[in-house]
């Protein structure tokens, strides 16, 4: 993949600490195969109560948060875009009740694009929802059914121009590194791809998480993924197809134009303070010279119990050790092609990198083309990045 300037380009937002809200919305109409995020799939769901106790929930956590402004907002799951757009509105005009928003503030809702959905996408918008992130996944109907999705590329297609109607931000997500997938299928489902697309797009090689039912079939022989080779060569032609169509690499997943990125992920990989809430929602939030990891009870109806009985809902909070955040620092900032900046070691850790990195380890890396520390940043090439656990393993230890 090409390291030159396009992949280094260092969106605004990186430049100061943000402070985002991240709203889980657990439940979608089924659950996919290769996804092992905190989704559920429930007969029935009483909206009126879970509205009254993410509101509460907010209310509960804002008590100790006063005077921040909010860079992004960001409605993930499961599938948010089930939730009614009234209750999408009622949780932005809490969240703008606590705090300021910023006046370019990102309000992103993640949505699938089954008809039932896409229906809602104009209600979300009026809403205040302004950047709409589609799981799209595939634009082939045969991968479509071994992904477990409910909809086909027709009903993807059909989304995707609705969203670009209702919102002048938008993206998409496809997985690829599929069984059996060749260079030259991804590239056409890519030139597909970048023919509808926006200004963004988040591109996932398939991996197989434990606890998923892609985990129970990979080891029964049911599939094989590509080998490190083939997947290696899809993510060069990933990263090169985009880049000649003025997307930049920003970060391992993820492609936009300059100035769209995703403001609200730039936050975690910036290492911003946010508020989580939900099931199983995750925040970070600094205050002094500490900071707290928290975490929200992971089962819908124990979450939702522990909010109607007057609590946060919080499962765990934690003042993380300057090892951990050490960690979380680099483990973030390294998946960045801006990398991390000096002064944000300086921020969180008062110290220079080579103070704090395994000094053998990271000269080792930097010899070996992996990674790069200059008067402004520690960087992963675009070779780390692709190896970055390997290179996480030699740097944090």
């Amino acid at each position: 993949m090409d390291g030159g300037p396009t992949l280094l380009h260092e969106p605004a937002a990186i430049e100061q600490p943000a402070f985002g809200v991240y709203v889980h919305w657990p439940f979608c109409k089924s659950k996919c195969p290769y996804c092992d995020f905190n989704s559920h799939v429930r007969e029935r769901i009483d909206e009126a109560a879970w509205t009254r106790a993410l509101i509460a929930a907010l209310d509960r956590q804002a008590a100790d948060l006063a005077g921040r402004s909010v860079s992004s907002i960001f409605f993930g799951g499961g599938t948010p875009s089930l939730m009614a757009p009234a209750t999408v509105a009622r949780v932005l005009e809490r969240i703008a009740a606590h705090w300021t928003l910023a006046p370019d503030a990102e309000i992103t809702l993640e949505a699938n694009p089954t008809s039932v959905e896409a229906a809602r996408f104009a209600d979300l918008a009026a809403a205040g929802v302004n950047r709409l992130s589609l799981g799209i996944q595939a634009l082939d109907d045969t991968a479509l059914r071994f992904l477990g999705r409910q909809h086909d590329a027709g009903e993807a297609r059909a989304a995707i121009a609705l969203a670009a109607r209702h919102f002048a931000r938008f993206s998409f997500d496809l997985i690829y590194a599929r069984p059996g997938q060749t260079p030259a299928a991804w590239r056409a489902e890519l030139d597909a791809a970048l023919a509808l697309a926006g200004d963004h797009l988040s591109l996932y090689q398939l991996t197989i998480e434990a606890g998923t039912a892609f985990q129970a079939a990979h080891a029964r022989g049911d599939f094989a993924l590509p080998d490190d080779e083939l997947a290696g060569a899809l993510y060069e032609l990933t990263g090169e197809q985009l880049a000649r169509r003025g997307f930049a690499a920003y970060e391992i997943s993820n492609y936009a134009r300059p100035g769209a990125e995703s403001r609200h992920n730039l936050v975690y990989w910036t290492y911003g303070d946010y508020v989580g809430i939900g099931p199983g929602a995750h925040g970070r939030l600094t205050r002094g010279p500490d900071k707290r990891a928290t975490r929200q009870e992971k089962a819908p109806e124990t979450w939702l119990a522990a909010v109607a009985a007057g609590g946060d809902g919080m499962a765990e909070t934690v003042s993380l050790t300057r090892a951990e955040r050490l960690t979380e620092l680099v483990m973030m900032g390294l998946r960045l092609a801006a990398g991390i900046p000096r002064a944000r070691f300086r921020r969180e850790l008062g110290a220079e990198p080579e103070a704090l990195l395994a000094r053998a380890g990271l000269q080792r890396l930097i010899d070996a083309g992996l990674l790069t520390l200059d008067a402004h940043a520690l960087r992963a090439t675009p070779a780390g990045r692709q190896r970055l656990n390997a290179v996480l393993a030699t740097l944090l230890v």
